[in-house]
């Protein structure tokens, strides 16, 4: 799972204002939890409940009165932290699924540019996709049969080694001295590091 720093936990208060709600660990029952918060609209909603209750009629009533999700305990916290994700992904605005900004390197995918040092990086669309596609998942390790298949298509008749002239290209236009960038991950592929 990626490292998350001070300022994604900041962008993501500032972008989301959901909050989990540990039900269990209130003295309120969940449904009061959940009509108190939906009285004033500008408060953050409750998106995620976590319980230890296991009926029917508490979850419905629950899911009814505004809570997208009710998880009972135990749960697998992978599963949680993908319905967080998804809840993230519903209120993210339609520009920030199409850009990604980080120290020194800006990419808006609505208009192709890549902005890295307070310059514009001249790529060739596919060098573009590749760079957005790692960047867009920080840390997340891709094959150069993934990268293909997203960046080429399925029907790409060719060496698995475009990837590769592909990376060399990016990253002849970058330094190496940033606190991020796209490593190779022998054996497997590449990721975007941060």
């Amino acid at each position: 799972m990626a490292k998350i720093t001070e300022t994604d936990r900041h962008a993501y208060h500032e972008r989301v204002k959901s909050y989990v709600s540990m039900a269990k660990a209130l003295l309120k029952s969940e449904n009061e939890m959940v009509q108190e918060a939906r009285k004033n609209p500008n408060e953050a909603p409750i998106c995620i409940m976590l319980s230890a209750v296991n009926q029917e009629k508490i979850t419905q009533k629950a899911i009814d009165l505004g809570a997208e999700y009710y998880i009972v305990k135990p749960f697998d916290p992978k599963e949680l932290v993908a319905r967080v994700k998804a809840v993230l992904r519903r209120y993210e605005k339609p520009e920030q699924r199409n850009s990604v900004n980080l120290p020194n390197l800006s990419i808006n995918q609505d208009t192709y540019t890549a902005i890295y040092h307070g310059t514009e990086l001249l790529l060739p669309p596919k060098e573009f996709e590749l760079l957005f596609l790692l960047a867009k998942h920080p840390n997340r390790v891709f094959t150069r049969d993934q990268l293909l298949e997203r960046i080429w298509g399925y029907e790409f008749i060719g060496d698995t080694r475009t990837v590769d002239v592909h990376i060399k290209r990016i990253r002849g236009k970058m330094r190496e001295d940033d606190s991020w960038g796209i490593k190779t991950v022998w054996g497997v592929g590449y990721k975007f590091a941060v």
